[in-house]
């Protein structure tokens, strides 16, 4: 898993993006989450996705192909970003029809900030994606800037705010773009999704 990954392309119509003749896992997360590292750590590639210290980086649907086998896909983050309400109101619009209309989007991997309360804005962006019926899994990014103790809290505080309104959680990755934390779990699991 993740021995070869290159761009293919960004857009921002889900109808422009690669033909939908390989499986596809999509990441996103609010702004700042530490999606672009996380990426690279995945990928091994330092700069194969762009980060940046200004949060709304990703403005766009980015395809990275891994192993020549299935698609990475690069979502711009949802929340906070210092652009014009009609920017994000388009953003909303094209990451809502990329994913509900995607036909062969395998899962989504929602990325939540390891370190924070649970946010209102990843409990309802979560909750939209088990409505619409759309898989997904959640890494808990920046496990390394605290104790596993911590980061165990805080996940627990997440699932518990789930369960008010969840019958079956979804599958859960903790993660450190800096240690590595989580690499090999994330790649067994698309592994195990690609191969079932």
């Amino acid at each position: 898993m993740f021995e070869n990954a290159s761009f293919v392309i960004s857009n921002t119509d889900h109808n422009l993006c690669p033909k939908p003749d390989k499986p596809e896992f999509a990441f996103i997360g609010r702004s700042n989450v530490g999606k672009s590292s996380l990426i690279n750590m995945l990928t091994q590639k330092k700069n194969l996705a762009k980060t940046s210290g200004r949060p709304g980086k990703t403005q766009l649907i980015n395809h990275f192909i891994v192993d020549d086998q299935w698609y990475l896909v690069d979502l711009p983050g949802y929340g906070y970003a210092k652009t014009s309400k009609s920017n994000r109101v388009a953003w909303s619009i094209m990451i809502e029809k990329y994913l509900l209309e995607r036909e062969n989007l395998q899962m989504v991997f929602v990325l939540i900030d390891s370190r924070l309360e649970p946010q209102k804005i990843d409990i309802e962006f979560v909750t939209w994606l088990g409505e619409a019926g759309i898989p997904l899994g959640l890494i808990f990014t920046k496990a390394d800037k605290q104790s596993i103790n911590k980061s165990q809290q805080s996940i627990a505080r997440f699932r518990k705010v789930m369960k008010e309104t969840w019958e079956e959680l979804p599958v859960m990755f903790v993660s450190s773009a800096e240690s590595g934390l989580g690499r090999t779990e994330i790649a067994e699991y698309i592994h195990g999704v690609l191969t079932t």
